[in-house]
């Protein structure tokens, strides 16, 4: 069972004290969380103590049970009686079902591009190469973390932060099934160039092709996925 590292993630929780206002306390402690769940930095069973979490943020422990209960409803935390909040545990089944949401999402977005701003493309650009670069270096957490980057760039392309909203969601219960694969380069690696490929493509603003990579890209990876469940043995439902 993972738990929290107080001289990792609850010094970082501590950083991002500043992100916080009063207005909409709960909401913007569940970005934050969130956001972490995003970048790797929580796992898959990890305990999140309610006197821990709400001292590194500096906020009520009724506010952070709010967050708790918003991210309990996105499926990204999970309530175990008598035993408290843990990161949620992802299926194959999920991944199934998360798969099909992107297809649709990323998929609409893409046919956006011939009218999206040359702003939102540089942004694509921007982070592709940040995943390219942490690649390089083998820095493979922060490399999937740049990848749920280039996605959500790619879903701004359709210029509606309620797709982008939806997507943040979506991409973090993702980035929980990362936590499955004990070599995290053979998972992630064969991915930096698709990124690429599809960035091309989009900056030449060639929408059908670059739709077609994208949902080929997205039908591999959902493969891999439910192939490395079905590997640990962990069957449909996980």
């Amino acid at each position: 069972m993972a738990a929290l590292n107080d001289d990792g993630i609850l010094r970082r929780l501590e950083d991002d004290r500043g992100l916080l206002a009063r207005v909409n306390a709960a909401e913007q402690v569940a970005d934050v969380l969130r956001t972490r769940i995003l970048e790797g930095l929580l796992s898959p069973g990890t305990r999140l103590s309610e006197h821990s979490i709400s001292t590194a943020l500096g906020i009520s422990r009724n506010t952070l049970r709010e967050a708790f209960r918003l991210l309990s409803h996105e499926r990204l935390l999970v309530h175990q009686a008598h035993r408290g909040v843990f990161v949620r545990d992802v299926t194959a089944e999920d991944a199934r079902r998360l798969y099909q949401v992107r297809r649709v999402i990323e998929g609409a977005a893409i046919r956006e591009v011939a009218t999206a701003s040359d702003a939102a493309l540089a942004a694509i650009d921007a982070v592709e190469r940040e995943c390219a670069e942490a690649a390089a270096e083998g820095l493979w957490r922060e490399t999937g973390s740049a990848n749920m980057r280039f996605h959500l760039a790619v879903t701004d392309l359709a210029g509606n932060p309620r797709m982008t909203e939806i997507m943040r969601g979506v991409l973090a219960e993702v980035r929980l099934m990362y936590h499955i694969f004990d070599d995290r380069e053979r998972f992630q690696k064969p991915y930096v160039p698709l990124n690429r490929q599809v960035c091309d493509l989009l900056l030449a603003r060639r929408g059908e092709e670059a739709e077609r990579a994208m949902l080929d890209y997205l039908r591999r990876a959902e493969a891999q996925i439910v192939e490395e469940y079905a590997r640990l043995g962990t069957g449909p439902e996980g």
